[in-house]
């Protein structure tokens, strides 16, 4: 007999199975109850520049980005390189449902800043830099033809 099953398991299987399987249930329902972890809401992202319109005429050199509509809360696209473009929504991941949560590019051109609660974040991959957050920016797919730059999800 094993040492961890009561006597009385052994005599009726049913009891067993049944206990189990109420013990399984009960943690399943639960887990249910949790509050959602907060997390930046999915949203549509379906959207072409082209760094030689007026406007986006910061994204003509590596190292340049504009702030545009879209996303969450605005999208930071960032020229990474002469034929790379990255793409963050600037809805900051630590807290979201914080309405003060929105990054703003610092004065050094390569990381950007949530003043809410503190995170940095490098644009060269989205990365956290500092602060509490443990996620990185939400990224966008891009594609660059030589043209126009499209992003979305």
């Amino acid at each position: 007999m094993n040492a961890f099953v009561p006597k009385i398991f052994y005599k009726n299987r049913g009891l067993f199975l049944l206990t189990i399987g109420a013990g399984v249930l009960l943690a399943a329902t639960l887990e249910g109850c949790k509050k959602d972890k907060d997390r930046i809401p999915d949203v549509l992202v379906d959207i072409y520049v082209s760094p030689t319109e007026p406007g986006y005429t910061d994204l003509n050199t590596p190292g340049g980005y504009v702030n545009i509509v879209g996303g969450s809360r605005g999208i930071l696209v960032y020229r990474r390189s002469l034929d790379e473009f990255l793409a963050y929504d600037r809805h900051c991941p630590y807290q979201p449902s914080s309405s003060c949560a929105r990054v703003e590019v610092d004065s050094t051109g390569i990381q950007a800043h949530d003043a809410c609660c503190g995170s940095t974040f490098l644009l060269l991959d989205g990365s956290v830099v500092s602060g509490p957050s443990g996620l990185p920016l939400k990224q966008y797919q891009t594609y660059f033809d030589g043209t126009w730059v499209h992003i979305t999800n």
